[in-house]
């Protein structure tokens, strides 16, 4: 199980559009563009727990783009575990609201778009971020992702896996 009482300790991946490549911890993209887990204007890391599932995640819409693959080490908490059932009840979820397909129409359409709304309660309610599988095309049900309202201060700790600098050469 990635969690350990609440909290996720080890390797994450982003796969990075490079315009992002010098800021890897920014989540200025998220925060432009919005997100399933994010509304515009709040600020979200979206990782996963393996390199695959974060190219999958970066490239789901077209053919695959020019992308920078980052590898964090991370220790941070408290994060929601959508694949518990019961704290899903606690906030009025179900898998299917976390599947939605339409959440990109909706927000696009600036109507309410329910994981958002979720994901919302959960930072008001302390958690760094939540675990879920991923829904992009191709993922199997056993690939993760762990998305991110905060990953610095009592949150814990993010560290970009850049020993030989090479981000802030791009």
């Amino acid at each position: 199980m990635p969690l350990r009482q609440g909290r996720y300790r080890g390797p994450l991946f982003r796969a990075l559009n490079p315009v992002y490549a010098r800021t890897p911890l920014s989540g200025h993209g998220a925060a432009l563009h919005g997100g399933r887990f994010n509304p515009k204007g709040t600020p979200a890391l979206y990782t996963a727990l393996d390199p695959a599932t974060a190219l999958r995640e970066a490239n789901q819409v077209g053919s695959l783009q020019p992308t920078i693959l980052v590898s964090y080490t991370a220790d941070l908490g408290p994060v929601f575990d959508t694949g518990d059932p019961l704290a899903l009840r606690r906030y009025d979820a179900t898998p299917a609201l976390l599947a939605d397909v339409a959440w990109r129409s909706r927000m696009l359409d600036q109507q309410t778009v329910p994981t958002q709304d979720l994901a919302r309660r959960l930072s008001a309610d302390g958690f760094a971020g939540l675990l879920v599988r991923s829904f992009a095309r191709g993922a199997a049900a056993s690939d993760m992702n762990l998305v991110l309202w905060a990953w610095a201060g009592d949150a814990g700790s993010l560290v970009v896996v850049d020993d030989e600098d090479r981000l802030s050469r791009m």
